[in-house]
């Protein structure tokens, strides 16, 4: 029985993981947290029976305690809850599919336990790789990749030698808006942006995607994932999202994982791995599909991927910025304050006032984070 923890349940990696549990029963969960969705998360207990249940919000949290008071279930709130489940004894997994930069703490004091991650939370190594990776080898833990694209480069590297490793093909959809120019993205609304045309994703991640700021966030995250140079990763814009991403060697092989846009492939992958269970869900048909096709990202309109190789190549607390930035700037956008193509624009203006720390601390890396946002407030107001 292999028992896992999930921080994020109620989003979609959550509810997806938990569709993956409901379909294998040697998975059992033990932990459940998420930010203020309580109905969600009471129905999850209800139903897994968690012996831990956090909710990120402390009106939440209560409000869960009066729900499931005729359940055994401990419910527990904030960054103290997300510690308590990221070093509980009963789990071997944790599941990192929380948003935000407050996946660090719990991921270092999982790998502090020797806990294996399944990781979905981005900012941990776009804002930490430098702290993670170390204490990962140091407690010998595993860090399973569970985006489609790391995914993909992970299983296409398995058995071979990571030193002949020539460069990370990184695919791309181009989102919702790939081909249009930027006078055309002045006028991009948040319902535009959320129609993307292969992936069901949150709104954070889609907005993302529809900035390719979702593709600048995997390129850092790659670089600290697979220990590799900048240079070795190259994005190619792939719209079909069938080929998930490759790898080339220094022989000029290039290995591919391929694979219907289904976020359970990736999901299965780290939590049984090295195995590889059967699983329902639709295959590739290269009858139906006739022709894949490739472009290079149009640097100039969607300047958040070009942002991020910015930010990656100054380093220190430099991608920490560029993240906050994004994360603030999409809130914004979201709750219609700001136009789509202010987006990278407060992302520049943050990455431009900011003085890097070299090999920032936890601490430096969060007060990093509190100050772009202070910075952006006062910008937008």
């Amino acid at each position: 029985m292999k028992k896992i923890a999930i921080l994020g349940s109620t989003g979609s990696i959550g509810t997806q993981t938990l569709e993956i549990v409901r379909s294998n029963e040697d998975l059992q969960v033990v932990a459940l947290a998420a930010g203020s969705n309580v109905e969600l998360m009471e129905k999850q207990i209800r139903e897994f029976s968690p012996s831990i249940a956090v909710m990120w919000s402390e009106t939440a949290c209560e409000e869960l305690k009066i729900r499931v008071a005729d359940t055994p279930v401990k419910v527990l709130s904030g960054m103290e809850g997300l510690l308590q489940i990221a070093v509980m004894e009963e789990s071997d997994v944790l599941v990192t599919a929380i948003v935000g930069m407050i996946g660090i703490r719990p991921t270092i004091a999982a790998i502090e336990n020797g806990k294996t991650i399944a990781l979905a939370n981005k900012e941990t190594l776009v804002t930490a790789g430098h702290i993670i990776m170390p204490l990962a080898a140091e407690h010998h833990v595993d860090i399973l990749p569970v985006d489609s694209e790391h995914s993909a480069i992970f299983q296409s590297m398995n058995g071979e030698n990571k030193k002949r490793v020539s460069k990370i093909l990184l695919t791309a959809s181009g989102g919702p808006f790939r081909g249009k120019t930027k006078e055309q993205l002045n006028d991009m609304k948040v319902e535009d942006a959320l129609k993307h045309p292969n992936w069901a994703m949150g709104r954070k991640i889609t907005i993302d995607s529809s900035t390719m700021v979702n593709k600048g966030l995997e390129v850092i995250e790659a670089k600290w994932l697979f220990g590799a140079e900048l240079s070795q990763i190259e994005v190619v814009v792939h719209p079909q999202s069938i080929i998930h991403s490759m790898v080339e060697y220094a022989d000029g092989a290039v290995m591919a994982q391929l694979g219907t846009p289904d976020m359970k492939l990736p999901i299965a992958y780290a939590l049984f791995y090295p195995d590889r269970r059967p699983m329902d869900g639709k295959r590739v048909n290269f009858f139906d599909l006739k022709q894949l096709t490739f472009e290079k990202p149009d640097l100039e309109t969607f300047q958040g991927l070009k942002l991020a190789f910015d930010a990656a190549n100054r380093g220190g607390s430099m991608p920490t910025v560029y993240n906050a930035a994004n994360e603030k700037a999409v809130s914004l956008f979201l709750d219609r304050k700001i136009g789509f193509m202010q987006i990278p624009e407060l992302i520049a203006a943050s990455m431009e006032q900011h003085k890097p720390i070299e090999n920032p601390k936890v601490e430096e890396i969060l007060q990093a984070e509190a100050e772009t946002y202070e910075f952006i407030k006062q910008v937008v107001n």
